[in-house]
């Protein structure tokens, strides 16, 4: 009996995905549930787990291809086993035994070539054999690291490097080109940008904010609260409830246009950009008006581990509001977001510098941060826009502020 392997859903906003790779090859025996593909969509990636015990005796859709949810992407023979399996190798391995007049020592290099085969699987070492291919050159996926056939039609289907950097290469170390294609995430976030840049009217308003009261609260409270709540208590969380308040105050950046029409947003749903190997994502803090600091806290955290291992779900990044974009890991000082389409406001964060400031006639130096609000001017009039980034630079300054809500 086969059991089809069918494309997962992808969440919502995601109709097709690319096929990435495949972690096992025809021919293998695979475990109910054990990962055998992985699929790239626009947003994140997914995984394709086996719906049965078996062997998987075909596969549809190679790397590279598109599918939609629901597509045949393979078949598992749930009547074979793994126990059949090996004793069919084991078998296979017995009648290939050296002739008897070949010496001790002549019959221990086939036999050390059989199992290296063996090991990899007869379908991998013949294709790679075929195409002339290094084993040292591929990455295995497989058990204890073998190569699989999916593992060397990955590698085969990765970009070459160029005639011209070939030749370089033996002149040099190392390539001076490599063409590589675009992946499905970062042609999303090309296009939305794009979109963003030849749609809004954007335009950016810049102030600065003392966080000289928010660190003196984390430095006094960040052990009892990791204690209590088993995260750090970092900044996100008061520029989380500083954005809300601010949203609350200035509404027309908490909106959006949809044809002739604005709709405005009654609920705070805070995009908060992720740098991840796979590119940038935005997975969002649903009603971050009602949750505490620990929760906000709490949420950070998991997205961010989440992002950087691949297992953010679509719909974690769907419907944000607003969003928050944080260069300032990364040392930026001052920078221009660009609008996450279709909303019609971004705050940019930056690097905390102490700096010489003014405060009652004296100079005295304290932790400052430059912050960038993008808005689309097409809903937001820059009145609007100043007065959000003052509203956030009082609540910061005065964080007693986002607990009474004033």
């Amino acid at each position: 009996m086969t059991t089809k392997i069918e494309a997962p859903t992808m969440g919502e906003s995601i109709a097709e995905a690319t096929v990435a790779n495949w972690s096992k090859a025809e021919g293998d025996f695979v475990e109910a549930d054990e990962l055998i593909a992985e699929l790239e969509t626009d947003k994140v990636n997914l995984e394709v787990v086996a719906p049965k015990a078996g062997k998987l005796v075909k596969i549809a859709t190679q790397a590279g291809a598109t599918v939609t949810p629901g597509d045949v992407m393979g078949e598992i023979d749930e009547s074979a086993s793994a126990q059949g399996g090996a004793e069919d190798k084991a078998g296979s391995t017995k009648a290939e035994e050296q002739p008897a007049t070949e010496t001790k020592a002549e019959a221990k290099e086939p036999a050390k070539e059989a199992n290296k085969e063996s090991r990899n699987g007869p379908a991998a070492s013949k294709l790679m054999a075929e195409k002339g291919v290094a084993e040292s050159d591929v990455e295995g996926t497989g058990k204890d690291g073998r190569v699989t056939k999916g593992d060397v039609l990955n590698h085969l289907s990765q970009p070459k490097v160029t005639q011209a950097s070939a030749q370089s290469s033996s002149r040099k170390a190392g390539e001076r080109e490599e063409r590589v294609p675009m992946s499905r995430i970062r042609k999303t976030i090309a296009s939305r940008l794009k979109t963003a840049q030849n749609t809004a009217a954007m335009l950016t308003t810049y102030n600065e904010v003392d966080l000289k009261a928010v660190g003196d609260l984390r430095k006094q409270y960040k052990d009892k609260f990791q204690d209590q709540y088993g995260v750090k208590l970092g900044y996100m969380s008061f520029f989380t409830k500083a954005v809300v308040e601010a949203l609350k105050a200035q509404p027309a950046i908490n909106a959006e246009i949809d044809g002739e029409d604005i709709v405005y947003k009654n609920y705070y749903d805070i995009g908060i950009a992720v740098s991840s190997e796979r590119g940038l994502v935005v997975p969002v803090v649903r009603d971050a008006d009602g949750k505490s600091f620990a929760e906000i806290e709490q949420d950070i955290n998991d997205y961010g581990t989440r992002a950087r291992s691949g297992g953010i779900k679509p719909d974690e990044l769907a419907g944000a509001t607003f969003t928050i974009t944080n260069g300032g890991v990364f040392g930026s000082m001052m920078s221009m977001p660009i609008l996450n389409y279709p909303q019609v406001g971004i705050l940019g964060m930056h690097a905390i510098k102490e700096r010489p400031v003014a405060i009652n006639g004296e100079v005295v130096i304290r932790p400052m941060m430059y912050l960038a609000l993008t808005y689309d001017h097409r809903v937001v009039d820059g009145k609007e826009a100043v007065s959000f980034l003052v509203k956030i630079k009082e609540s910061l300054e005065d964080p007693g502020r986002l607990l009474l809500g004033v």
